[in-house]
């Protein structure tokens, strides 16, 4: 059990071999030894560090937890050296989606009537309740264009990093200036997610906000004319003009004009409110902390048996093949597990707020202090220590299945009493309000 808490509870740890000396950096002498040879198994752990919560809800836990605090903070400011004046500048909630690449099930009534050419009905009007593992497969497996989803998914990063450039451009325009002269009152900020749909396509969430331009401030605020409504419009423009001609795929010579989907989404964002249905920054950073830990297994059921899933991974495998070694396809082998989509599932421009690797930093720093704490309590006069290791990989896992099941129920448990906690403070607050 202490083996198990001492790496949070991870269900898939790292097995090391090997060993450790902290040391005086002053005098060299050595504070404490560690060696896995004195160890029952002769091995120590240490966490994956997988963000997917099918593979480690624990680790996946904390990835959540490092992603909120980056997200709230860049929103709301009050927190790791972010001013709280960060949630007065011009901010909206975006989420782009992917096109349209054949009719699919859905909770809402298709407008579309009548049957396809393989005879089978052109939009569903089935009413499925949420949940239904039919949403999301296509209303004809023929008819849906596999290849063309492939395509667009293994472009999507390129399309969004052109968005982000056509967003200043449109802002420029909106604010009636030159590019050049924008980028001297404002600068575009944002943080953003991807999820996967239920139908396999991939769609962005991303907080967007506008900074001032400032050579003393971190965060300044941007001219009092710089408004939000700006910025919804800019965004809105950039979505729209966006487009990327995509490469040939093998022998086919058909010209694919990559574009966003129709359902643009871009919503005010609530300074520390969210009651009464808006929406709120902290419920914005819940929400993408939340699919960052998705994954391509969260849309197989528990089965992981979705026809329409494994016939998106093989048009990938498929398109793969039949590209030659100078096409950019001959990459798509390589990300065929998730659908083609080949970007990052969280990112964030350089100014947004602190980055993930600085929580992770200051949770090491925390543990070096307790090192520091330890050696001072046993008479050591040391302000710093120097860890030296050297260490092998051992293989992933715990040696037992009863190890294992002992770290994934203490993890639930813990989840659990996090979950009831969280909702006592959100009650609480709400009678504060």
């Amino acid at each position: 059990m202490a083996g198990a808490a001492r790496v949070g509870f991870c269900s898939n740890p790292v097995r090391l071999t090997g060993s450790s000396a902290t040391l005086d950096p002053q005098s060299g002498g050595v504070i404490r030894e560690f060696a896995t040879s004195t160890q029952p198994d002769g091995l120590t752990y240490t966490r994956c560090g997988n963000r997917r919560a099918r593979r480690c809800e624990s680790c996946s836990h904390e990835y959540k937890g490092d992603t909120w605090h980056m997200i709230m903070a860049g929103a709301a400011g009050g927190m790791k050296g972010v001013p709280e004046t960060v949630a007065d500048h011009p901010m909206v909630f975006v989420t782009l989606t992917a096109p349209s690449f054949g009719s699919v099930h859905s909770t809402s009534r298709s407008r579309l009537r009548g049957v396809c050419s393989h005879g089978r009905p052109r939009g569903c009007n089935c009413g499925h309740e949420q949940g239904d593992p039919v949403l999301g497969d296509p209303m004809c497996d023929e008819c849906y264009d596999y290849e063309g989803h492939v395509v667009w998914q293994f472009f999507a990063p390129e399309l969004w990093r052109r968005f982000t450039i056509q967003l200043r451009r449109s802002l420029a325009h909106e604010l009636g200036v030159t590019q050049r002269a924008a980028a001297d009152i404002v600068r575009v900020q944002f943080a953003k997610v991807a999820e996967f749909q239920r139908r396999g396509a991939v769609h962005f969430h991303a907080i967007v906000r506008l900074d001032g331009v400032s050579a003393t401030e971190e965060f300044p605020p941007t001219p009092a004319d710089v408004t939000e409504a700006h910025l919804t419009a800019a965004v809105k423009a950039a979505a729209q003009r966006v487009s990327f001609e995509a490469p040939i795929v093998g022998n086919d010579l058909t010209t694919r004009i990559l574009r966003w989907g129709a359902q643009l989404d871009v919503q005010p964002i609530v300074r520390r409110g969210g009651l009464d249905g808006a929406l709120s920054d902290r419920a914005v950073a819940a929400y993408i902390a939340k699919y960052a830990t998705k994954a391509t297994e969260d849309l197989d059921g528990d089965t992981g048996g979705r026809l329409h899933i494994r016939r998106i991974k093989a048009s990938a495998e498929l398109i793969a093949d039949a590209s030659g070694a100078e096409s950019p396809y001959v990459l798509l082998a390589k990300w065929a597990h998730m659908l083609g989509f080949r970007g990052h599932f969280s990112s964030k421009s350089r100014r947004y707020s602190v980055t993930l690797g600085s929580l992770r930093g200051a949770r090491r720093r925390w543990r070096l202090d307790r090192v520091i704490e330890r050696a001072q309590a046993e008479g050591h006069d040391v302000d710093e220590v120097l860890v030296i290791g050297s260490w092998s990989f051992a293989g992933m896992g715990w040696r037992t299945e009863g190890d294992r099941a002992l770290a994934v129920e203490a993890a639930r448990a813990a989840r659990e009493w996090r979950d009831a906690r969280r909702v006592r403070f959100e009650e609480k607050g709400e009678k504060d309000a």
